[in-house]
């Protein structure tokens, strides 16, 4: 299962878990304003920024503000 890092107001979050329900692909959410263990996370893979989303995948890989195209690829690798 994926974990995207989102905040409420993002309008790149909002649009990246609607494709995702599109696609059936399973997630989960962590609002990073309301968890200091996950800003930080964020922090870390986005050299010091809070950018969001920030998808982590299974296998403790990141993608910053991906495309669905970008997850599905990454997805299609982890699972082959």
């Amino acid at each position: 299962m994926l974990t995207m890092y989102s905040t409420p107001w993002c309008g790149y979050c909002h649009r990246l878990k609607s494709q995702f329900d599109r696609e059936g692909i399973g997630y989960q959410v962590v609002d990073i304003e309301q968890d200091p263990a996950a800003a930080e996370y964020v922090m870390s893979v986005n050299g010091g920024n809070q950018t969001v989303p920030t998808v982590k995948f299974s296998d403790g890989t990141a993608l910053t503000n991906p495309s669905i195209v970008q997850v599905k690829e990454r997805l299609a690798s982890l699972s082959a």
